[in-house]
């Protein structure tokens, strides 16, 4: 019942997100509302294509939803505490349905091979491409900071045998 009543109220708060409140949410409105309830984030502002959520274990967890849609989840920190890698697997599966489990093993040896290879590294786990990488930055997120990129992969391929 308590959770019942907390969607109901989440609904009614991103219906004042979008531009035109009396139709329905757009596809990023329902992204960042499963972002929201897949990691425990907040949303902490939403300017077009892009929100931004506020979560414990991060520094800065964006989403743009310009296609294909993609997060970036950066730590302060050269080493980040395991909630962070946690936090990377849970945007995974709500971004692109993969394991949360497997996205955050894959987060941290991608993360530990970029501290061993001083250059980002990239990994794939079920529908999500990853990026990681540690050292300072020039870009918007500068600083000596851990940043993990995600996108939903699509279009994958099946190979058919001949039975």
């Amino acid at each position: 019942m308590t959770r019942l009543i907390g969607t109901a109220l989440f609904s009614i708060f991103l219906s004042g997100l979008s531009p035109h409140p009396a139709r329905s949410a757009d596809a990023c409105d329902i992204l960042a509302a499963r972002i929201i309830h897949d990691t425990g984030a907040s949303l902490a502002g939403r300017a077009g294509p892009v929100a931004v959520f506020r979560a414990q274990a991060a520094e800065r967890m964006s989403l743009d939803c310009r296609a294909p849609a993609r997060m970036t989840v950066a730590s302060l920190d050269r080493e980040p505490s395991p909630t962070y890698f946690a936090l990377v697997g849970l945007a995974s599966h709500a971004l692109a349905g993969a394991d949360a489990d497997a996205a955050e093993g894959l987060a941290l040896n991608l993360h530990q091979d970029s501290l061993r290879a001083r250059a980002p590294r990239r990994g794939v786990t079920g529908r999500a491409a990853m990026l990681c990488e540690t050292g300072p930055r020039t870009d918007a997120l500068q600083g000596e900071r851990t940043v993990c990129r995600i996108a939903a992969r699509s279009g994958l391929s099946r190979i058919r045998r001949k039975g």
